[in-house]
């Protein structure tokens, strides 16, 4: 799981992109996960907008910052230096709200973990993030008799049901659940996020879970849904110098189970496209050059009024601004894979 939102201790993966936004899950709507957290953290604030919030340099990396600037450089800008407010989406609260549940279930012992006992957690667990974040309530300002809420919740206990189906909690002790990680390169780019789930054999295996409520991409997209693993791989690795013996994406919206058994060459490889990428960022934030990239995504951005794609105009930018040096690497390019 993994989100983000500049400035905090905690990245919050993944899933992957903010509760008040639309994230990447295999579907077009991003039915990830995963509620908003903070980044950036390190970098002092240079600028205050007119809304009072904050501009920050960008000081860490966390997989869903990275989609997002793969994904269309001007929306990471929007996100991650702008922090524009973003609403609160469905897809993304349920993702959220079926975490909690999956976390809380390993509470019980494990003989105890059962579909029933799952699915009651999960009208306290929405309770519990109504109260933590509650702009989520507005999702449903206009279902005065709550017919839609108990649509929604009920979606959510399929999800939860059908992660049965898949995996036997009563077999499962896992050792780290919603585990933050961050590790420092040599190069200084900190990269941070949340697991999961961590699970340790008795030999010592480590395996990398992630939940995903929505359904499983096609075999020709799934190094990109890998991607986010492999970035968690490469971070145990520089922190406990221990390849994780299988990277597993459990997604709940389709009933599969996507696995990969990584080498150190696939972790070498991603931290040079890490590298390259976390180069083309620091060139848009000190030229302020944010090139928006048009997709199919763009139909579920909350920015198309900023956006010149739409005719919008983005907001001042914050930052210092100062001319492109030579030989950077353009904008966008990701390096050797």
């Amino acid at each position: 799981m993994e989100t983000s939102t500049e400035g905090a201790a905690a990245d919050c993966g993944g899933d992957v992109a903010p509760v008040t936004g639309p994230v990447t899950d295999g579907n077009p709507a991003g039915a990830d996960s995963t509620v908003a957290t903070v980044e950036a953290g390190a970098s002092a604030v240079t600028a205050v907008d007119g809304a009072g919030r904050a501009a920050i340099r960008p000081a860490s990396l966390s997989p869903s910052r990275a989609s997002d600037f793969m994904q269309c450089p001007l929306l990471y800008r929007f996100r991650v230096i702008d922090r524009l407010p973003e609403k609160p989406s469905a897809a993304a609260t349920k993702g959220t709200l079926v975490h909690a549940v999956l976390e809380r279930l390993f509470d019980a012992p494990a003989a105890e973990r059962t579909a029933p006992r799952a699915k009651s957690l999960v009208p306290g667990q929405w309770e519990r993030l109504r109260e933590s974040r509650p702009e989520v309530v507005e999702l449903f300002a206009d279902d005065p008799e709550g017919e839609r809420l108990a649509s929604w919740l009920g979606e959510a206990e399929q999800l939860v049901e059908r992660w049965f189906g898949l995996e036997d909690p009563t077999r499962l002790e896992p050792a780290e659940r919603e585990l933050f990680v961050e590790a420092e390169l040599d190069s200084g780019l900190r990269l941070r996020g949340i697991i999961d789930r961590v699970d340790v054999a008795p030999t010592g295996e480590v395996r990398i879970v992630d939940y995903k409520t929505g359904k499983a991409p096609r075999p020709e997209y799934a190094e990109g849904a890998l991607f986010q693993m492999k970035f968690y791989a490469l971070v145990v690795w520089r922190l406990k110098r221990v390849v994780p013996r299988r990277l597993q994406l459990v997604y709940l919206g389709s009933g599969d189970v996507l696995t990969y058994d990584p080498v150190l060459a696939d972790l070498e490889r991603v931290e040079r496209k890490l590298l390259a990428l976390w180069e083309a960022i620091r060139l848009a934030t000190e030229t302020g050059e944010w090139r928006p990239r048009p997709t199919k995504l763009c139909g579920w951005c909350d920015h198309q009024a900023h956006c010149p794609e739409f005719g919008g105009t983005p907001p001042p930018y914050p930052l210092p601004v100062r001319a492109a040096e030579s030989g950077g690497l353009p904008q966008g390019r990701m390096g050797p894979d």
